[in-house]
C-alpha cells in the first residue's frame, strides 16, 4: 500500500511538478511578450528622433554650404573682379610698405576687396606658383587712384609702380623748369594726373638723402622745388605719380655725389641751401659761363649780411609772381603775397639771406657754381640788354656801370 501510494504520489509530484511548471513559464513569457512590446514601442521613438536630427545636419550641411559659396563668390570676384565697378578710390601712403599683407589691409581699408585673408593666401601661393613676376612688396609709397575693376593683381602692380599697357613717352625737362611746369608737362602727356602728382610732391616720403629729411612748410609753395632733376626721362602712359617723380628725385641723388656732400659741409651749407642758391644762379645767369661770378656775388652778400642783409635778386619775387600765382587754386591754403613775404629778395625786401627755398630745378652747372663760386669780392651784378654781366663790389661803381652800360634799369 505504502508502495502504491508512494507511486501514486509520485505521478501526482510529477504532474503537479509540470503542471505549476507550465502556469508559472506562462505569465513569464507574457511579461516577456510585453518587454519586447515596449523595446519595440521605445525603438519607434528613437527612429523619429534620428529623422529629426539627419534633417537638421543636412539642413546645416546646406547653410554652411551656402556661405562658403557665398564667401567663394566674393573671394573670386576680388581677385577677377568679375562684378566689380569702375568707380575711382584715392589710396595714399607715405612711407614705403614692405609687404603684401600690409598692401592688402589697405586695400581692404579702402573698400577695394572683401575677403583680404584669401587674398593674402593667394598672393603667396600665386608668387609660388609664378616666380617671374611677383606681386609682393615693396610699394612705393605715394597717392594712387584705385577702383576694383583692376582686380587684386592689377592694384598690386600699379602699387609696384609698374604698368601693364607698355605704351610710353619720353620727355625733356630743360634746367630752371619750376613744379608748376614740370607737373603741367607730365599731365598734358597723359602720364599721370596733375593733383596726384602735386600730392606726392608735398606728402610723399623718399629714402634718398637728398630729400629724406624735407617735410612741407607753409612758408614754401612746393615741398620739392630744387630737387625734380632737369634731364630728359621715359615714363609709362598712366604710370603712377610716386613712381614717376621718384625717377626725378632717384636722378637728383644721384647726381649730387659725395664730393658735393663734403664741399657743401667746408662750405657750412645744408643741401637745401645748396640747392636754393643754385637755382638762384640758374635764374640769375645768362648762360653757364656767368654761374660761379654770379654764385661768388651771393656768397659774399651771405657772408656779410650785416651790411648786405639782401640778395637783391628780382629773380626770386618773379618765381612767386610768373611761376606760383598763375598754379594757385581758389582752394589754396596761401595767397602769392602771402609766399612773397619769405620770397622776395630785392632791395625793399626784408627777406634777410636767403628765401625760404629754391625757385626753380637748377641743373648740375648750377648746382657746381654754388659749391665752387668763382674767387671774386663783388657784391652787384646786373645785366645789360644783350644779356652781358657786370660785378661792382661798391654800390658807387654799380650806379657808375649802370649809367655807363644800363641806364634803362631802375636801381
Amino acid at each position: 500500500m505504502d508502495k502504491f501510494d508512494f507511486s501514486v504520489n509520485d505521478e501526482k509530484s510529477e504532474s503537479n511538478d509540470i503542471y505549476f511548471s507550465n502556469e508559472i513559464d506562462a505569465p513569464s513569457k507574457e511579461v516577456k511578450t510585453e518587454s519586447t512590446g515596449k523595446k519595440k514601442a521605445g525603438k519607434k521613438k528613437k527612429k523619429g528622433s534620428n529623422v529629426g536630427s539627419t534633417y537638421m545636419f543636412f539642413l546645416i550641411v546646406i547653410v554652411c554650404s551656402m556661405l562658403i559659396s557665398v564667401y567663394a563668390i566674393f573671394c573670386m570676384n576680388d581677385i577677377l573682379a568679375i562684378t566689380k565697378t569702375k568707380s575711382s578710390v584715392t589710396v595714399s601712403f607715405t612711407q614705403e610698405i614692405q609687404d603684401s599683407d600690409d598692401a592688402i589691409d589697405l586695400l581692404a581699408d579702402s573698400g577695394l576687396i572683401k575677403c583680404k585673408n584669401f587674398c593674402k593666401f593667394f598672393v603667396k601661393l600665386r608668387d609660388k606658383v609664378i616666380t617671374s613676376s611677383s606681386l609682393d612688396g615693396p610699394y612705393d609709397a605715394g597717392v594712387y587712384y584705385l577702383n576694383g575693376k583692376m582686380g587684386l593683381e592689377g592694384m598690386l602692380i600699379t602699387l609696384k609702380g609698374e604698368n601693364t599697357t607698355g605704351e610710353t613717352v619720353t620727355l625733356t625737362f630743360p634746367e630752371g623748369y619750376t613744379i608748376p611746369e614740370i607737373v603741367n608737362k607730365l599731365s598734358e602727356n597723359d602720364v599721370c594726373d596733375k593733383q596726384a602728382l602735386l600730392s606726392v610732391i608735398q606728402s610723399t616720403d623718399f629714402s634718398y638723402s637728398t630729400v629724406s629729411d624735407l617735410k612741407a612748410t607753409d612758408a614754401v609753395p612746393y615741398r620739392l622745388e630744387g630737387f625734380l632733376f632737369p634731364d630728359t626721362y621715359e615714363f609709362y602712359i598712366d604710370e603712377s605719380a610716386a613712381s614717376t617723380i621718384k625717377k626725378f628725385v632717384q636722378n637728383g641723388d644721384n647726381k649730387y655725389t659725395d664730393k658735393y656732400r663734403k664741399r657743401a659741409e667746408e662750405l657750412d651749407l645744408t643741401t637745401y641751401e645748396v640747392m636754393t642758391i643754385a637755382s638762384i644762379i640758374q635764374k640769375e645767369a645768362a648762360n653757364d659761363s656767368q654761374m660761379k661770378l654770379i654764385s661768388a656775388v651771393i656768397h659774399n652778400r651771405l657772408d656779410d649780411t650785416a651790411n648786405f642783409p639782401t640778395l637783391g635778386c628780382q629773380s626770386t619775387a618773379d618765381y612767386i609772381n610768373n611761376k606760383v600765382a598763375p598754379a594757385l587754386s581758389q582752394t589754396s591754403s596761401h595767397t602769392s603775397d602771402y609766399y612773397l613775404t619769405y620770397y622776395n629778395t630785392n632791395n625793399s625786401s626784408t627777406v634777410v639771406g636767403l628765401p625760404a627755398g629754391p625757385i626753380c630745378n637748377p641743373g648740375q652747372k648750377a648746382i657746381e657754381a654754388a659749391l665752387y663760386p668763382e674767387k671774386s669780392n663783388a657784391k652787384f651784378f646786373f645785366h645789360d640788354n644783350k644779356g652781358k654781366l657786370y660785378t661792382a663790389t661798391t654800390y658807387s661803381e654799380f650806379k657808375e656801370k649802370i649809367q655807363k652800360y644800363a641806364p634803362y634799369l631802375e636801381y
